[in-house]
């Protein structure tokens, strides 16, 4: 549908009266070539806008009368970019300054997720990410989490979203559909709360998004006969192209450059590009969203990798568009909302200038006006769990010898299990074997260690700690000593949640997220300095190897409802069977 604000009648008389020539347009744009998502053209043409709509797109040096004049030769006039599937709370900003940072970039919709809220905050969290986002003109489409928490009976969030929330938030007019769902087994196994989710989305209308990782075969088909619509988790080429062909709308992420290449391929095979193909952001590290933007970068890393520039945009403004409902967005054609950016060139893929509902919003990198100032940001109190000690991170055991079942692997986990000796009444871990702590911080159970071991990630010579932990956003402690783990736990505790890195019993870096224990609203630009020295602190205790045991993996090691085991404040969990343990050891 197209929003009221473009239904005024006295807004369509003026366009249709500039459009003829019998009134001037508010803007002209003259000298650029038009990027045609309905044609695939490049085609010269001028622009003429007026207030929030484009009024005419017609030959170059037909029109001249217009109240201000914008020259813009050489230059590719497109839509305006829409990211499909993403969380502001990866960025570890409040929205005011995600806007601030993505408009210059020529993002001007989000389809947001805001989940990271709702799993800390419940209903509070979402009302707050919708008043966080009045008077902005970076567009939001809000979602309403459909799995508060991701895995339920393996995990436990900060709320518990059922079919009646669920109701309750798509009856907002704010909510734009039902967010990713996450509890694919639940789906699948006709579960009465994921299916009473999923019925209340079909009953609206609304958006069904999905979270298919790993499923193929009868399990993807059936994922897709429950009425979800869309997916963004994708692991190969092969994976893309049979999601493509169930008739998902892909939602294909930059969030996961490795996977890239082979997507671009696979698409690069077929006899034409799908307009189900969309393009996400899905999580961007506020570092890297400064430093290289959004969207912008991740088209830029499509082109770099073979996909043809105007396909790429395509993907991000039309076939986006047409996934949302928005017929108004997605074309820079006559009587479409004008959002529009002016880009130096197919090749470098520059955006010189940002218009947002007819008005520039950003020109050179830069905002060109200030956003409205926000209320400082509330929902503060999240870290409910007192001081901890190093004996809680102890993994006590009795005996000389412990059999621990273990985490292996970052990504795509299996269990395992290890021997290992005990002293005075403690196992003692191997080094290439690191402890996962995870306390529920929510204050809806005790604050009590769950110690998980995992395999796979190196050798640890500190702890890092995180409440960014997908998708329950508990408090988090990887590490190998006990005094380090419990010096980056206290330093989370003190400061309200976030980041924090620990090595020799010494925090050696603190990031700051006071709101939920996920964003501070400080400019993105500290937020990213600050985070940068966190990475580079954790570069210091642990041992990387990409693309999997990368730090990003740290705030996924969670993630209870996909498949294999996972450590959370219930246990060691797999979201593929639905089995829970207590903890690490093996009971004989």
């Amino acid at each position: 549908m197209t929003p009221a604000d473009l239904h005024d009648p006295a807004l369509r008389d003026r366009a249709v009266r500039a459009a003829r020539g019998e009134a001037p347009f508010d803007i002209l744009l003259t000298g650029a070539e038009v990027a045609d998502m309905a044609t695939g053209e490049l085609r010269a043409a001028d622009v003429g806008l007026v207030g929030p709509l484009i009024a005419s797109v017609h030959a170059p040096g037909t029109r001249a009368d217009a109240r201000e004049h914008r020259a813009v030769p050489g230059r590719i006039i497109a839509p305006g970019l829409i990211d499909t599937h993403m969380h502001v709370e990866s960025s570890m900003v409040t929205p005011r300054r995600y806007a601030e940072t993505v408009l210059p970039q020529g993002t001007t919709t989000i389809c947001w997720d805001p989940h990271e809220l709702g799993n800390v905050a419940g209903l509070d969290g979402l009302r707050w990410a919708i008043g966080a986002l009045r008077g902005l003109p970076l567009r939001a489409l809000v979602l309403a989490p459909s799995c508060v928490p991701s895995a339920p009976g393996l995990e436990r969030a900060g709320a518990d979203f059922g079919p009646a929330e669920m109701a309750e938030m798509l009856s907002w007019p704010e909510i734009a559909g039902v967010a990713e769902v996450m509890d694919m087994r639940g789906v699948l196994e006709r579960s009465p709360r994921m299916a009473g989710i999923v019925g209340a989305g079909l009953a609206s209308g609304k958006l069904v998004c999905g979270h298919a990782r790993s499923l193929s075969g009868p399990g993807l088909q059936g994922f897709a006969a429950a009425g979800i619509e869309s997916d963004h988790e994708i692991t190969s080429g092969a994976d893309l192209l049979e999601k493509l062909r169930a008739g998902f709308t892909v939602e294909l992420r930059g969030s996961h450059d490795y996977i890239l290449p082979e997507a671009v391929a696979a698409l690069n095979a077929l006899p034409r590009y799908p307009q189900t193909l969309t393009l996400c952001t899905d999580d961007v590290f506020p570092d890297d969203l400064v430093a290289r933007g959004g969207m912008i970068d991740l088209i830029r890393r499509l082109v770099r990798h073979g996909m043809p520039p105007l396909e790429a945009l395509r993907a991000a403004t039309l076939n986006a568009a047409m996934r949302l409902g928005r017929r108004d967005l997605g074309l820079v054609a006559p009587g479409r909302r004008a959002d529009l950016l002016v880009l130096d060139g197919l090749e470098t893929l520059g955006v010189e200038q940002v218009f947002a509902s007819g008005a520039r919003v950003a020109e050179g990198g830069r905002l060109a006006t200030a956003l409205p100032l926000a209320d400082p940001p509330g929902l503060r109190d999240t870290m409910k769990l007192a001081p901890l000690a190093a004996a809680d991170f102890h993994l006590n055991a009795p005996g000389g010898t412990a059999r621990l079942r273990s985490v292996v692997n970052p990504r795509f986990t299996q269990w395992g299990e290890i021997a290992v000796p005990v002293r005075e009444g403690r196992a003692v871990l191997p080094p290439e074997a690191t402890l996962l702590a995870v306390i529920h911080r929510h204050g809806l159970a005790p604050a009590r260690p769950v110690l998980g071991v995992l395999e796979g990630w190196g050798a640890w010579r500190g702890a890092l700690a995180t409440t960014v932990a997908h998708d329950s956003h508990n408090l988090c402690v990887f590490g190998h000593d006990p005094a380090d783990m419990a010096a980056a736990a206290n330093a989370l505790i003190a400061c309200g949640g976030g980041m924090a890195v620990a090595a020799a019993g010494e925090v050696r870096a603190v990031l700051p997220l006071p709101v939920c224990g996920l964003l501070s609203d400080a400019p993105a630009e500290q937020v990213a300095a600050q985070f940068t020295a966190l990475r580079a602190a954790a570069d210091g205790i642990a041992e990387w190897q990409p693309p999997y045991r990368v730090f990003k993996a740290v705030v996924g090691a969670t993630l209870a409802c996909n498949a294999g085991p996972h450590v959370t404040d219930l246990g060691i969990a797999d979201g593929g069977t639905g089995a829970v343990f207590a903890g690490a050891l093996v009971e004989e």
